[in-house]
């Protein structure tokens, strides 16, 4: 019986709604980049292009995670700080500073923008983990990690020492 149930389970996670692609990014043809050249903001396409906030430690460490990750695979994703100075939207299917700063944006090989949930579906899969994004798309699951990642997105700022006003403009860390 368990077994049932394990198959059962295991076939309703390869369902995901058609706007969500989880397959693993094509390689570039371009030469192999070292880890530190991975935070460029090159608008040459990589696969898959995951835009985050370096000055976040809890996105830092998730993102050094994904990259741990994709070490044998290297150009599959694209890591862009949006904290770095030089950040420029436009480069990224126009999404802003501001509008990275309030949720997860990810472009995926096609150059279509995901955000929210869905981005780390489309993130997870580009790395070999797509068996988590289609556990988080997974309907029963979904609304959970939607209301749980609202929950982080506005708050995150705050959890790690940053204000309000870092959704305007570049923000530094505050020293309290």
């Amino acid at each position: 019986m368990f077994s049932k149930v394990r198959l059962c389970f295991a076939a309703g996670l390869t369902k995901l709604p058609g706007c969500v692609n989880l397959r693993p990014a094509r390689r570039p043809t371009r030469a192999l980049l070292c880890n530190h050249q991975t935070r460029t903001f090159s608008s040459e396409s990589a696969g898959v292009r995951v835009l985050y906030d370096g000055l976040c430690p809890i996105c830092v460490t998730e993102i050094r995670f994904l990259q741990f990750l994709q070490r044998k695979q290297p150009g599959n994703v694209n890591f862009i700080d949006i904290s770095l100075p030089g950040y420029d939207g436009g480069k990224h299917k126009d999404v802003s500073y501001e509008m990275a700063m309030e949720e997860m944006h990810v472009i995926d090989e096609n150059d279509k923008v995901h955000r929210g949930v869905p981005a780390f579906a489309v993130m997870y899969g580009a790395v070999g983990l797509g068996w988590l994004g289609r556990f988080m798309m997974w309907s029963p699951v979904r609304p959970f990690m939607d209301k749980s990642y609202a929950i982080f997105a506005r708050n995150r700022l705050k959890w790690t020492g940053r204000g309000d006003e870092c959704t305007t403009g570049h923000c530094e860390k505050k020293n309290n």
